[in-house]
């Protein structure tokens, strides 16, 4: 959670069963899903069982959640949404990241490692997640992992930033505001962090972070596996700042350009083999298999892909008015004007735009197009600089990961019931905010 941060999920979980399960308390706390009760609570409470069954009648076609985001890539270096959560429901700003599963607060149970938060720490409930829970066993990597406190999970999730959480699984309250216009409280998972690592001192205003990844535990599986949305999670982030995220049918499939998941990643939403396009031609830089991820703010490409862009970007500057600017540390590269720019549109016209080509039985399919504007910033010092990093640098080797910065101005759908990706160019400025949504 930093600017310019690298959100990918490297490390899901492993067990510390007896870190924090004093103050948790005895066996005698059972969560929810263990007791099989209804966790879909109705906003105005209802009497009955059959009155909470009417409301899931409701739900079970073309139903949507809708939220705006706030932030940017450049400066704040993220994009957040705010939830309701706990009983009684507080807000809280969390960061998207659709590169992990896991939703978690900093939390005050009590809190031994926390940043400044915008907001009272979430005090936690005492409805458990058991330690042998599914959604427990989907956070780890082997199904062969020990259970020293049966009444809890404990978790512990590491980023390739080195940004890391360690706490204990809870269920609570979500309040969330579908497009038909009923408002349900929802009882979902998330974790308590009580211990996190900042990889640096820097201030930003978030309490946790939202995980809309492909597990079980994300918020989209989640909301899922109770009948209330299509395993769907999709976002428009705007170049300008801000955007929306939705959960469900909230798109016209026909309006989108798709391409199937890779089979080889069922955590990540990763795309099928592509070969990179630079300025409309072939590079045979072929055989990138990118992540399509909001934890990162910017994109990183293999050391090879990398590198080629380098060697291109060069040479098409070669004679422009655009010199390397060494002294600006905002990204590792950045040009120099004969005087500084407010905003990208000053330069494209010196940069070509770039692609991914998707193949599907040999066949060149769709392409997912990265314009310079969606692969440069404007720093604070009025130099242009490369939003395009070397993956390789930061332990990800081979991988290719698609940073916020690439995806701006971009309706992104991830349909994890069809195992497709889809996106079409978008104007991410206009939240709808129609009952009848379609994207």
């Amino acid at each position: 959670m930093k600017s310019g941060k690298l959100g990918f999920f490297l490390l899901l979980l492993f067990l510390n069963s007896s870190a924090c399960s004093a103050w948790f308390g005895s066996n005698k706390h059972k969560s929810s899903y263990a007791n099989g009760r209804n966790s879909i609570l109705p906003h105005e409470t209802s009497s009955s069982s059959s009155s909470s069954s009417s409301y899931l009648s409701r739900f079970r076609s073309g139903s949507s959640v809708l939220l705006p985001v706030h932030g940017n890539v450049y400066p704040v270096g993220f994009y957040n949404v705010t939830l309701n959560l706990g009983n009684p429901p507080r807000p809280y700003y969390l960061d998207i990241d659709t590169g992990s599963d896991l939703t978690w607060l900093q939390c005050d149970a009590p809190c031994s490692r926390c940043s400044q938060t915008p907001h009272p720490l979430y005090r936690p409930s005492n409805d458990l997640v058991p330690c042998r829970n599914p959604l427990c066993a989907s956070l780890h990597q082997t199904d062969n992992y020990d259970c020293e406190v049966q009444h809890q999970c404990d978790y512990e999730v590491e980023y390739a930033d080195h940004y890391s959480s360690l706490g204990v699984l809870v269920n609570d309250v979500y309040v969330l505001n579908f497009t038909n216009g009923v408002q349900l409280k929802v009882r979902m998972a998330l974790g308590c962090g009580y211990d996190q690592l900042f990889p640096d001192s820097s201030y930003h205003p978030l309490d946790g972070m939202l995980g809309l990844g492909r597990g079980k535990s994300s918020l989209v599986s989640q909301l899922n596996s109770q009948g209330l949305v299509r395993n769907v999670v999709g976002h428009c982030l705007s170049a300008q700042g801000g955007g929306y995220i939705f959960f469900g049918d909230v798109y016209d499939s026909s309006r989108l350009t798709w391409t199937p998941m890779s089979s080889r990643d069922l955590k990540h939403y990763v795309a099928g083999a592509a070969e990179l396009i630079f300025g409309g031609k072939k590079t045979g830089i072929g055989g990138l298999l990118p992540v399509f991820d909001t934890g990162s703010s910017y994109t990183y490409f293999n050391s090879n892909a990398y590198q080629a862009v380098i060697s291109w970007l060069k040479k098409e500057l070669a004679g422009k008015p655009l010199k390397e600017a060494p002294d600006d540390q905002t990204l590792p590269l950045c040009w120099h004007g004969k005087r500084p720019f407010r905003s990208v549109y000053e330069v494209r016209k010196y940069f070509k735009p770039m692609a991914l080509s998707f193949t599907s039985s040999g066949r060149t399919n769709t392409q997912f197009e990265i314009p310079p504007e969606a692969y440069l910033i404007v720093s604070n010092m009025g130099n242009v600089c490369l939003g395009i990093l070397d993956g390789s640098e930061v332990g990800m080797g081979d991988l290719n990961l698609i940073g916020d910065i690439s995806m701006l101005d971009k309706v992104m759908v991830f349909d994890n019931e069809k195992q497709l990706i889809g996106w079409a160019p978008a104007d991410c400025n206009r939240v709808p905010n129609s009952r009848h949504v379609s994207i």
